[in-house]
Order: structure tokens, then C-alpha cells, then sequence
């Protein structure tokens, strides 16, 4: 019996394999291909069909069988592959002629996005003055997110930065003052560093205010490093980003890891006065500084020694300056932006403005 299916197989097989050979030789152009192709190897083809006969085989014939079977699949399958490249579509071949009077399909040309092009033009001008650009984990530990920046467990300040947790102890950065602990760890002064990236906090997004946005923080130590320094840098920065005719101020303030520490304001870059007159009701304010002619940009101050104790530093032989602006506020005041929602929304028309 199990002679009588193998000699029948074979003989079925290749039957098969030379009435695909004479069909494939025959066919006049791609779609009859296409069709000769789907009778031999569609779903229900007749080569497939072997396949699934394999089960009716003898155990001692299977492996003969099967070999024929993908003996005959390779060959067919050539046969397919060397008539397919001479042959065109049954459609009128003019259609099928590449017009080369056609105008080609354009690529749409990318912009640099505006959170990126002001961190490249705010890290410029720190490099300029001989910082390095540094970055760090976004992924972070309570100890160099808090412990090590003098914001203990149970510090007021600490419930505006406890932001996103992983587990008990790692969580999305609040800010990127971490980077400056981890790397005055493994380095010893002088030094000048930048640090750019994005930051994650607990806040409800609106107009102003988003879960995640950009910082761009600055740290100087070296042995003689004084509050002069800090306000030279940051004038120069503010001039260059926001241009030679705005005025600044440095008001106090309060920054666990600052001591003494200033909030930076400059004019305001749309009314262009420091100083309001009294206004009645009825006179429009400004929008942008709504009358008070100053806008603030960041946040400064003097090293707080008790950082330089965490990190290994002898608080008596150095001292630094750190600073810290948010990117999308220099964004938006640089170009005018009524919205921080627009920096993630992806809509390409505002994009393009950039």
C-alpha cells in the first residue's frame, strides 16, 4: 500500500511541476503570471495542496516525498522569478512609463524645534564664557534629587518638587540640580558646567505651566568665586539672548541650595519700560509684564556651603555660583508665545514659524 502512494505522489508531483513549467512559459504578461502564480501557490494552490496530502504518506516514505515536494516548490518558485522581470501589466504599457516632464513629490524640509533651538542658543553663549555642557539621568534617586541639595524629608520646599515616583526611592527628576551634585562627586574644582534637560514636577497643565518642561541649569566653584561673577555671567547672558537694551535686577530670595540666593528680572521686551506711570482704569496694561515692567527669568544665588560638605568639598577653600532658568519661559518670551501648550502639541503650522 505504501508503494502504491508513493509511486502515485511522484507521479502527481510531477504532472504538477510540468504543468506549471509549460503555464509559466505561457503567460503573456504580469497579471497572467499573477494568476498562474495564485494557482500554484495560493491558499488553496495546487502545490500547497501536496503539503497538506503529506499526512496520507507512509512514515517510511515521508522523507522522499517531502523532498520531492520542495524539490518541485524551488524549481516552479525560479521559473516564476525569471519570467517575471520580461513581462509588463495586461494595462496599456504608455500608463505604465515614468513621465519625467512630471513634477517630483517634494520632502517637506524639518525645523529645529523652538525648545530645542533656544536650549542650543542658551548653551552657545554659556560655552562662549567657558562653561562645559554636561547632562545627567532623568531617572533619579531621592538622595541626589533632595538629601544632597539640603532638601531633607521633612523641608516646606520639598512638597513642590516631589514629583513622579518609580518605587520607594527613584523617581523622575524634579529639576537638573542633580546632575551638579553627581558630577562635583567626581570632580574637583575649578570648573564652569551647563546642564541641560528636561525636568518633571506635579503641576496641573495650563497656559503657563506643564507636568514636564526644560530647564537649563549653571554651576561655577572654584577658590575665589563671588556674587559679582554671578551677576557679570548672567548679564552678559540676558543681553545676548534678549538684546543690549534691557535692564535687570536681582531680587532676594530663597533656594535651599543657595545661599544668599536672587531671583533675576529683566525689562520687559514688549513695553520696554521699567517704570509705569499711574494708569486710569480704562488704559490697556501691558500683556506680557501686565504693568509692572519687570519679568522674571530665573533663579540664582551663591553655592549654600552645606552642599559643598555633601559633595566633599571643603566649604572654606571654595566657594561657586549655580543659576537656573526654565526653557520654555525663554522661549516664550523670546518669541512671543501666548501658550506652553503649543510646545507639544506637534502642530505643524506653528512649528513652522521656527
Amino acid at each position: 500500500m505504501g508503494l502504491t502512494l508513493k509511486v502515485s505522489m511522484k507521479d502527481k508531483i510531477q504532472e504538477i511541476g510540468k504543468s506549471a513549467i509549460e503555464e509559466i512559459a505561457l503567460a503573456a504578461d504580469a497579471d497572467a503570471l499573477e494568476k498562474v502564480r495564485v494557482k500554484y501557490f495560493g491558499r488553496k494552490g495546487l502545490v500547497t495542496e501536496l503539503f497538506k496530502q503529506m499526512v496520507g504518506v507512509s512514515s517510511a516514505d515521508r522523507a522522499e516525498v517531502g523532498r520531492l515536494i520542495n524539490s518541485l516548490k524551488e524549481t516552479v518558485s525560479k521559473a516564476f522569478d525569471e519570467k517575471a522581470p520580461s513581462l509588463s501589466s495586461g494595462r496599456d504599457s504608455r500608463a505604465q512609463k515614468i513621465d519625467i516632464t512630471l513634477p517630483g513629490i517634494a520632502r517637506e524640509v524639518g525645523h529645529i524645534h523652538p525648545i530645542s533651538k533656544t536650549i542650543e542658543e542658551i548653551c552657545s553663549i554659556f560655552i562662549s564664557l567657558g562653561f562645559k555642557v554636561v547632562e545627567g539621568p532623568e531617572i533619579e534617586n531621592e538622595h541626589y534629587n533632595f538629601e544632597a541639595l539640603n532638601i531633607p524629608l521633612e523641608h516646606p520646599s520639598r512638597d513642590a518638587f516631589d514629583t513622579f515616583y518609580l518605587d520607594d526611592k527613584w523617581l523622575l527628576r524634579s529639576h537638573t540640580s542633580p546632575v551638579q551634585a553627581r558630577f562635583m562627586e567626581k570632580n574637583k574644582p575649578p570648573f564652569a558646567i551647563v546642564i541641560p534637560g528636561k525636568v518633571y514636577r506635579p503641576d496641573a497643565t495650563d497656559a503657563s505651566h506643564s507636568f514636564m518642561f526644560h530647564q537649563v541649569e549653571g554651576l561655577v566653584v572654584s577658590d575665589n568665586i563671588k556674587f559679582s561673577d554671578l551677576k557679570g555671567a548672567l548679564t552678559l547672558f540676558a543681553r545676548q539672548m534678549f538684546g543690549e537694551a534691557i535692564k535687570m535686577r536681582f531680587r532676594p530670595s530663597f533656594f535651599p541650595f543657595t545661599e544668599p540666593s536672587a531671583e533675576v528680572d529683566i525689562s520687559c521686551i514688549l513695553c520696554k519700560s521699567t517704570v509705569h506711570g499711574p494708569r486710569s482704569t480704562e488704559e490697556k496694561r501691558c500683556s506680557l509684564c501686565g504693568g509692572k515692567g519687570w519679568i522674571e527669568i530665573l533663579g540664582a544665588g551663591m553655592v549654600n556651603p552645606k552642599i559643598f560638605k555633601n559633595v566633599g568639598y571643603n566649604p572654606e577653600k571654595v566657594t561657586g555660583f549655580a543659576f537656573g532658568m526654565g526653557v520654555e519661559r525663554i522661549a516664550i518670551l523670546k518669541y512671543g508665545i501666548t501658550d506652553i501648550r503649543m510646545f507639544f502639541e506637534n502642530d505643524i503650522r506653528f512649528l513652522r514659524q521656527f
